[in-house]
C-alpha cells in the first residue's frame, strides 16, 4: 500500500470517532517523560490542538514533579517524602506554587499558542477552581498538601466555551485561604467528573496497567473499574500507578464514560488511542 493511500485509509478510520466526539470534553493529565523530551512535548502539543480543530474540547491538567525537585535541588533544598508524597513546608509551598503555575502552566500556553492553537492558563487558586483541604497520611500532617474538596467549573467551562484550551496546575485554594499543592493525577480525575467529560485520559511512562510489570505481554488492554480497585487491594497495581488508576475511577464514578491510561513517551499516542480501532495503553470503563 502506498504511503498517501495509507495516510487516506487513517483519515477514514478516524471518521467516526471525530464524528462521535464532536463538541465532547476530554481532559487531558499530562506529565512524566512527555513533559521531559522536546520531541514527545511538541507531539503531545500538536494533538491537543488538533483535537480542538476538529471539534473536541480538551483540557489539559498538568504535573510538574520533576521541575520541582530540579527547582529545589537547585535551592539546596532537601526534598522529605511520606508514603510518595512530598512533604510541603511553606517555604517549599511557594516555589511549589512559582514552578507549577509561573513557569510549567506558562511553557505549555506558550507552546499551543505558538503553534496556532489558544490556550490559556490557570491554577486551581483562579476563581476558586479547585477548593481544597489540607491532606493527612495515617494522621500525619504533610504541610500545604491538599486534595480536592470541590471543583468549581464556570471558570474552566468559560475557557472552553470562548473557543481556548484551559491549562490547569494543580494548585487548589484552602477555606482558609492557603494554597494547597494537590496531586495531579487527582485533580485530572476530579475536573473529568466534575464536567462530566467524555474522556479522561492520562499520559504515563509506561504503556499501560500490566498484570506483571516485568512482563510486557500481560498488558490489559480494558478494565472495569470494580476490578481495578480490586487490583489495587491485593497489590497488583502499586506504586504510582495507584493514583493514575485512582483518577480514572473517580471519573468513571462522576460519569465519565471511558478513561485510558496510556504510554506518554510514545509520539501522538493522544491520536492513536482516540482515532484508531485498535487504540493503545489500557482503556478503565465501568
Amino acid at each position: 500500500m502506498s504511503v498517501e493511500k495509507e495516510k487516506v485509509n487513517l483519515l477514514i478510520e478516524a471518521l467516526p470517532y471525530i464524528k462521535a466526539l464532536s463538541g465532547k470534553t476530554i481532559v487531558v493529565k499530562y506529565g512524566g517523560h512527555a513533559m521531559e523530551s522536546p520531541e514527545i512535548k511538541k507531539a503531545v502539543i500538536l494533538d491537543l490542538i488538533l483535537l480542538k480543530y476538529v471539534g473536541m474540547n480538551p483540557v489539559v491538567v498538568h504535573g510538574g514533579g520533576p521541575e520541582i525537585s530540579s527547582f529545589l535541588k537547585m535551592l539546596e533544598i532537601e526534598s522529605q517524602y511520606h508514603k510518595g508524597l512530598r512533604v510541603t513546608d511553606r517555604k517549599t509551598m511557594e516555589i511549589v506554587q512559582m514552578v507549577l503555575v509561573g513557569k510549567v502552566n506558562q511553557e505549555i500556553v506558550k507552546m499551543i499558542n505558538h503553534h496556532g492553537g489558544k490556550a490559556i492558563g490557570l491554577s486551581g487558586i483562579d476563581g476558586n477552581t479547585i477548593v481544597a483541604r489540607k491532606k493527612l497520611v495515617e494522621g500525619v500532617d504533610l504541610g500545604f498538601v491538599g486534595q480536592v474538596e470541590k471543583v468549581n467549573t464556570e471558570p474552566v467551562l468559560s475557557l472552553v466555551n470562548s473557543s481556548y484550551i484551559p491549562v490547569l496546575s494543580p494548585i487548589g485554594v484552602g477555606f482558609d485561604g492557603e494554597s494547597y499543592n494537590i496531586n495531579a493525577d487527582e485533580v485530572a480525575g476530579e475536573v473529568a467528573a466534575a464536567l462530566k467529560a467524555e474522556k479522561l485520559i492520562v499520559l504515563t511512562n509506561v504503556e499501560g496497567i500490566f498484570l506483571d510489570p516485568q512482563k510486557p505481554e500481560t498488558l490489559i488492554t480494558a478494565l472495569q473499574g470494580t476490578k481495578a480497585k480490586r487490583m489495587i487491594e491485593n497489590g497488583v497495581i502499586s506504586s504510582g500507578m495507584i493514583p493514575k488508576v485512582e483518577a480514572c475511577i473517580k471519573a468513571l464514578e462522576g460519569g465519565v464514560n471511558r478513561t485510558h491510561i496510556i504510554d506518554g513517551r510514545q509520539p501522538h499516542s493522544m491520536l492513536l488511542e482516540i482515532f484508531t480501532d485498535a487504540g493503545i495503553g489500557t482503556m478503565v470503563v465501568n
